[in-house]
């Protein structure tokens, strides 16, 4: 069963990072934009690699969520570029099925003056992504006043001249620059991105690189992330749950909390209990996964992110519904999550102890809050279903950490450069 489409796998990425920052996403397809248009002008390139050209210049500067100063545009693309463009590579080059393109992320700011001293393939597409990331900056800031003859100065030395012919081929023949600014470059650009072709592996994988992007807010959104789906996963196949529905449940599972990033850091990291005002934005997450996930995912998944903080007992939100109303794969993933909850540290509050988790659990099932014989699966199979998730978040950890470790050897060896 196809639960996604390979052009809403793009746009679901693009919406939910959009959630954390709007800005920077749109930065990200103005540029994508503009680059696709110049490699069209070369006339080498078929749609579907075009595509993946768009696919990865939308997604150029995601590496910027991972640093401090992501509402300060200026100061990651101007004057501290070198961090989110390598966090951007090494997210590519670990995470995504367009490793190969990690490099062009690499050196987006590099001077061509030095770009062309590497000999790598794809070193002319970072180019062009480099003059069509200053294009958009530049025009932006200065508005009727930017004016694309104001980079000629700097043609052969911080820019190609490749990459400026084919921008100005692109300005004459597709009026890129009025595109952009009236908003009718959105058509072309929905247009293009129908022409991406992803296996299901490679959909698998990219939206296990939204759930490491979680970790852009904290480590601990990876881990319980992880944890959930393991411990659904688990409850699934333990409750005899069919393959189909098994899947279901996973790709429930691992975009339940997506939401999540769009709520403030300092709610999520608060050292005290929230308010009623702060715990309904948080409530509100669940209401973006599913507005963002609406239509683009098969609505088998979808109703099992909608119901994730649902109650048997009608306690839970957003619709109150009680357990007649939702079908077992909701109701293991309303388990999973809680028991992840438990289990994990909060700012306010210690983990708490297996032992305490099982009691609570316990007692809420007893009175009617989860479904009784989930509750059953999940007493019985404890010690199995653990083990398996222990050796799930380690796996997963070690791949985060090494991104970081990374992250941290390539800048050194670029501010010693």
């Amino acid at each position: 069963m196809e639960y996604i489409h390979s052009k809403d796998i793009f746009l679901f990425m693009r919406d939910t990072l959009k959630l954390v920052d709007r800005r920077a996403m749109d930065h990200g397809s103005r540029v994508a934009y503009y680059l696709y248009k110049m490699l069209e002008c070369k006339g080498v390139y078929e749609k579907f690699e075009l595509a993946d050209f768009v696919f990865m210049a939308s997604l150029h500067d995601i590496g910027a969520y991972k640093t401090d100063n992501l509402k300060d545009m200026i100061r990651y693309e101007l004057k501290e570029p070198m961090p989110h463009a390598t966090y951007g590579y090494l997210v590519f080059k670990h995470l995504s099925p367009l490793s190969e393109l990690a490099t062009v992320i690499l050196y987006h700011h590099t001077d061509y003056s030095q770009l062309e001293l590497l000999d790598y393939e794809q070193r002319e597409i970072a180019a062009c992504l480099s003059l069509a990331e200053r294009v958009d900056i530049f025009s932006v800031a200065l508005g009727e006043k930017f004016d694309i003859s104001m980079f000629d100065k700097q043609v052969g030395t911080a820019i190609s001249k490749e990459a400026m012919d084919l921008f100005v081929k692109a300005v004459r023949e597709h009026d890129v620059l009025n595109k952009v600014k009236s908003g009718d470059y959105k058509e072309e650009l929905d247009d293009i991105i129908g022409y991406m072709i992803f296996t299901n592996e490679d959909k698998r994988k990219y939206l296990e690189m939204l759930m490491y992007c979680q970790g852009f807010k904290s480590e601990k959104a990876v881990v319980n992330s992880v944890i959930c789906t393991c411990i659904a996963e688990m409850l699934g196949v333990k409750a005899g749950l069919s393959p189909l529905e098994r899947d279901q449940l996973y790709y429930g599972a691992i975009l339940h909390d997506i939401g999540m990033m769009a709520v403030p850091r300092e709610i999520t990291d608060a050292p005290r209990a929230l308010t009623a005002q702060e715990y309904d934005k948080v409530k509100k997450h669940v209401y973006l996964a599913e507005r963002i996930l609406q239509n683009r995912m098969a609505p088998e998944v979808v109703e099992i992110v909608a119901a994730h903080h649902e109650r048997s007992d009608g306690s839970g939100y957003p619709r109150g519904l009680r357990e007649m109303q939702m079908n077992q794969k909701q109701q293991i993933l309303q388990l999973a999550d809680s028991v992840t909850a438990l289990l994990g540290r909060r700012s306010y509050r210690s983990a708490f102890k297996e032992s305490e988790m099982l009691d609570i659990i316990q007692e809420e099932a007893s009175n009617g809050k989860y479904n009784k014989n989930i509750a059953k699966t999940l007493f019985d199979n404890y010690d199995d279903i653990m083990q398996r998730v222990k050796l799930r978040a380690e796996e997963t950890m070690v791949t985060y950490r090494r991104l970081n470790q990374q992250f941290k050897k390539v800048s050194d060896k670029l501010k010693a450069q």
